[in-house]
């Protein structure tokens, strides 16, 4: 449930309702919106003496929220969440535009990439350090070592790092480098990661399980927050269906279905749906079209040779050409774009 704290409540009266909680072993998670104060409760409410809050000073209104998802429910913040890291707004009304390799080879390929995608509006590197594969004979990354050629390659051009950790072990050592922590479609149901992660309270994008349903997918989201890491952004990456012409198929129907459930910000990932590069730049638009928040793509100086994913991939004049197709759909749907 939530509790609608009245407008103009002082200190005294929001800590009487907290102290209400805390008494009955409840988990309180305030968040403070634009013309409200909401408290979300998270526990068991039977240990509650029935009218024990609703007689409280501070007290507006009990609303019950049905989902399992709490948190992430659209009800706990109303006008959406939006949220910085560093000069970077996420679920603001800029774009967010994210690019990089899918995996880290060298810090020469990641430089030709950077270098160019500044110039395209991209406030986000990202490239695969950690990279679970289908087999255990593919490349598997550079680990730490990767980590540390994105964070030097970032810095130079101002931007941010994402890039996946695979473990809780890894999260102490990726924070010395990562801004962003992604947990990618395997890991999208290990509750001990997602749990780790929400106590580190290092920004998170959360992609959707190969499988996995929108509300299942919310659950997750939920993990992360029950910890009280509030910032996390959702991925559409492509589901399993019994199509076999893309790599995926990309929900692009999850977009406004999310936009309805959840406050988080919602980012697409049109490169692991398409597995092709030819597909990319249509998906990205309808992406935007739909309501998306912005994109992260796979960009290779070089993708013939590319160690993984090679057939998804964009080059950076590819990439050139996609960016401003999005920037025009972006006015169309009255967002903006960086740099515009």
């Amino acid at each position: 449930m939530i509790i609608v704290v009245k407008p103009g409540a002082n200190d005294s009266q929001v800590h009487e309702i907290l102290d209400v909680l805390e008494r009955n072993e409840l988990k309180a998670h305030v968040s403070e919106g634009s013309e409200r104060l909401i408290i979300g409760v998270i526990g068991d409410k039977s240990r509650l003496t029935p009218g024990s809050l609703e007689v409280l000073s501070g007290v507006e209104k009990i609303v019950p929220i049905m989902e399992s998802y709490k948190l992430a429910s659209r009800q706990f913040r109303p006008e959406g969440t939006s949220f910085n890291v560093k000069d970077v707004t996420f679920g603001g009304n800029e774009l967010v535009m994210m690019a990089g390799p899918c995996a880290v080879e060298s810090e020469e390929q990641v430089e030709a990439v950077a270098s160019k995608m500044v110039a395209c509006g991209v406030k986000v590197l990202r490239g695969g350090a950690y990279k679970p594969r289908t087999s255990p004979y593919a490349f598997q990354g550079l680990e730490k070592t990767g980590l540390k050629i994105l964070r030097r390659v970032a810095d130079k051009y101002g931007l941010l790092v994402i890039s996946e950790i695979t473990s809780e072990n890894d999260i102490e050592y990726a924070s010395n480098y990562l801004d962003i922590i992604q947990i990618g479609a395997r890991n999208a149901q290990n509750f001990r990661l997602l749990s780790a992660v929400g106590k580190s309270g290092i920004p998170v994008m959360l992609k959707r399980g190969i499988a996995e349903t929108i509300d299942e997918w919310l659950g997750s989201a939920e993990y992360i927050m029950s910890e009280g890491n509030y910032h996390i952004m959702m991925c559409e990456r492509g589901i399993r269906t019994f199509e076999t012409a893309t790599r995926s198929t990309l929900d692009i129907s999850a977009v406004p279905v999310l936009k309805g459930k959840t406050h988080l910000p919602i980012i697409v990932d049109p490169s692991h749906a398409a597995g092709k590069a030819a597909y990319v730049q249509p998906l990205a638009l309808a992406a935007i079209a739909a309501g998306a928040d912005g994109l992260i793509v796979e960009v290779h100086p070089d993708p013939k040779h590319a160690l993984s994913d090679a057939a998804q991939q964009l080059t950076p004049e590819a990439y050139a050409e996609l960016a401003m197709r999005v920037k025009e759909m972006a006015t169309i749907v009255k967002r903006s774009y960086p740099g515009a």
